[in-house]
């Protein structure tokens, strides 16, 4: 579990994407969510009842979903794959050129007070299984986690994993972020020392 805390913690899977990658990024305030529904599918319900379920098993955060667009501070744009790149340009960067990775994707805004605000872009109509995939990993990254590890077997932190749901690993690692000794900030080095106290508490937690 210290491991993965490090792996997926303390880096980024695209690393242009925030503010110095290798310090902790985490939400010190309620996450407010706002579902833009694009897809031909409505699924709306689905991302609510995800949120609900984060709020549930994730100690020291606070969750909530709000149908004022202006009041929220996570952003989850459910879309169909025909305007996947073009919701990405326009909505999350802001610019016509943006190079668009992924199947799918967030972007956090973070500083040395925590992350600002985060935006996902998931899609809906390519299947069941990757559209609860990147649900999944894109909204828990958008709370900070924002780095893949190949040696993550047990987590959605990995692209070569076939996980599509919020696993027992993850909640710990969720557990361990949002522990109120986690400052945002703080680098590998000054985690060290109070991680094995953490890791303790956030089994204890998830159990």
């Amino acid at each position: 579990m210290l491991e993965g805390f490090e792996k997926t913690v303390f880096g980024l899977e695209y690393r242009s994407w925030s503010w110095r990658p290798y310090l902790v990024k985490k939400f010190t305030q309620p996450v407010l969510f706002y579902v833009h529904n694009l897809s031909s599918r409505d699924r709306t319900k689905m991302v609510r009842r995800f949120v609900r379920e984060i709020g549930n098993r994730i100690g020291g955060l606070t969750t909530g979903i709000t149908n004022d667009r202006n009041a929220a501070n996570f952003e989850v744009y459910v879309v169909d794959r025909a305007q996947y790149e073009d919701v990405v340009r326009r909505d999350i960067y802001k610019n016509d050129r943006a190079r668009v990775p992924g199947r799918c994707l967030v972007r956090v805004v973070s500083g040395r007070k925590g992350i600002k605000r985060s935006a996902a872009v998931i899609v809906s109509d390519e299947g069941e299984f990757l559209f609860k995939r990147c649900l999944v990993e894109e909204l828990l990254q958008g709370l900070g986690p924002m780095n893949d590890d190949a040696a993550l077997i047990h987590s959605v932190f990995n692209d070569s994993s076939r996980h599509s749901r919020f696993t027992v690993f993850d909640q710990i690692i969720l557990n361990m972020l949002y522990d109120p000794r986690i400052k945002p900030g703080m680098s590998m080095k000054q985690t060290k020392d109070i991680l094995p106290l953490v890791v303790r508490d956030a089994r204890r937690r998830v159990r």
